[in-house]
């Protein structure tokens, strides 16, 4: 029975399979097993030289107090230019809000569009806090089923299937966690002017957008009437900073400044002055290699997961995970994962973490840890599946 002293909309808001996962692994790690890591999704690089120097002479230099709610001026325009040199978006500063991670991003973005009544549209299997967030708004996250034929991604004919009369927002994630596919830019433009006739917001995670491996790179961010998520965790390799950013319509600014003010009155301002050295030429580089570097682990775990009778539904184009069906072996993946904790010390992540839609077949493996370690970790399969 519920403690009543917890609010109702807690009930919707499932923990991280993934974390008991990684608790045990750690346990497992501290008993003296040596563990493969593959479950989480936090890339094993460190932050670049130039982003750590900026940080820490933004510490010396005392910049440690409040920045505006919409954040710093100066990085809001590097955003900007960001967009307009990589994605050719042309994107106004005035419309670019940065936030405590991409979290912060979404948690805005779901705050003003959803609330009691309201519907929000997304992909299962997806990204688990979507459909927190919008349950912690009090709207109804509609989970909608999508698999191979689709490449797990949102269509227009999904949308309207799904679509009712309460519906106020679709999101979008492209390429998605935990799948790594992409959405083609033609099905996102018929999806986008659907949206746009009905008045009904689009919302696209771009979170892993410049982790895209195979085809180009297409931001949202072209359309003025789009509210468009990123982070600097990810491509920028500053997952522990907590930085991200929101692009919206010009209308929806004053209302998210004044939630901004409210909810976590501004982002780091360390994390702001430090994210300022992301954009420049000596750290893009060394993010550029760390991108060919996931390319290729990328290249060696997928045939090598193929090779030993997982099932790739469909081919990762982006981020660093590979979504696979592991039916052949078992219909149960938190078991599974269990099982390949215990007995092989390889950490993977059950598909219950990513919604319900045949969550128990598949599992995903995330390749963030040196190729040597994945060599290992096909190893370690060998002798498992094999006994």
């Amino acid at each position: 029975m519920p403690d009543p002293r917890i609010a109702a909309r807690l009930e919707g808001i499932a923990p991280f399979h993934v974390m008991d996962i990684l608790a045990r692994a750690q346990a497992m790690e501290a008993a003296g097993r040596d563990i493969i890591h593959l479950e989480i999704g936090e890339p094993d690089f460190a932050t670049p030289a130039p982003i750590v120097e900026a940080g820490v002479a933004a510490l010396r230099a005392g910049l440690t107090h409040y920045t505006g709610a919409l954040g710093l001026p100066a990085l809001r325009e590097a955003i900007a230019g960001f967009h307009a040199a990589r994605w050719q978006a042309a994107v106004e500063p005035a419309r670019i809000v940065v936030t405590p991670g991409a979290s912060g991003a979404l948690l805005l973005a779901l705050g003003l569009l959803a609330g009691p009544g309201d519907e929000v549209l997304m992909a299962d299997p997806g990204y688990p806090c979507n459909r927190h967030f919008a349950r912690f708004c009090e709207a109804r996250p509609v989970s909608v089923p999508v698999d191979a034929a689709t490449d797990f991604q949102l269509t227009l004919d999904l949308i309207e299937r799904h679509a009712t009369s309460a519906t106020r927002a679709v999101l979008i994630a492209s390429p998605s966690n935990p799948t790594g596919t992409a959405i083609a830019p033609a099905e996102l433009e018929r999806i986008h002017d659907w949206c746009a006739k009905r008045r009904i917001a689009l919302v696209v995670d771009e979170i892993y957008l410049a982790l895209t491996y195979d085809g180009g790179e297409h931001s949202a961010s072209r359309w003025s009437d789009v509210f468009v998520v990123n982070s600097f965790s990810k491509y920028f390799l500053m997952t522990g900073w907590r930085l991200g950013w929101l692009v919206a319509p010009a209308w929806a600014l004053p209302a998210l400044e004044r939630l901004a003010q409210n909810l976590f009155l501004a982002a780091s301002t360390p994390a702001q002055h430090a994210a300022l050295a992301a954009f420049i030429p000596e750290t893009l580089a060394i993010l550029d290699a760390c991108k060919n570097e996931l390319r290729a682990r990328r290249d060696f775990l997928l045939p090598g997961l193929q090779a030993r009778g997982f099932a790739v539904p469909a081919i990762p184009q982006g981020a660093f995970y590979v979504y696979v069906d592991c039916t052949r072996f078992s219909s149960d993946s938190q078991a599974f994962a269990e099982r390949l904790l215990d007995e092989a010390g390889i950490a993977a992540t059950p598909g219950i973490d990513f919604g319900a839609h045949r969550a128990g077949a598949h599992l995903r493996f995330a390749y963030t840890q040196p190729l040597p370690r994945l060599a290992q970790a096909m190893e370690r399969l060998d002798g498992f599946l094999q006994a």
